[in-house]
């Protein structure tokens, strides 16, 4: 089955719903999007660190550097509780925009 492309500002919803259950590295983060999609998203690091770079400039993540599990130097991100308010707020808007996308399908 092809690759499914992921929607235009998607990716940042996702990173910062996953980081809501604690904190993780940048590989992680990529990983955990791609098995709770069921295999569908594929996070490509082209896009992902550029992604983390630019929420934590915006502050809705901190990072911090430490030790994965396969004993690498990697850069782990937290979510900030600005990052938790606009998680509720790109939650809100993907909503709508969903529910309005069904709507035209529904009835055009």
């Amino acid at each position: 089955m092809p690759k499914a492309e992921m929607p235009s500002g998607a990716l940042a919803l996702l990173i910062l719903r996953v980081l809501r259950s604690g904190p993780l590295h940048g590989y992680a983060i990529g990983q955990r999007i791609h098995v709770l999609s069921a295999e569908v998203l594929q996070v490509e690091e082209g896009a992902l660190y550029p992604a983390l770079q630019k929420i934590l400039l915006k502050g809705w993540v901190t990072s911090e550097w430490g030790i994965s599990e396969t004993k690498r130097k990697v850069r782990f991100y937290r979510l900030t509780a600005s990052g938790r308010k606009q998680l509720e707020a790109e939650i809100s808007g993907y909503q709508r925009v969903h529910e309005a996308i069904r709507t035209v399908l529904r009835t055009a």
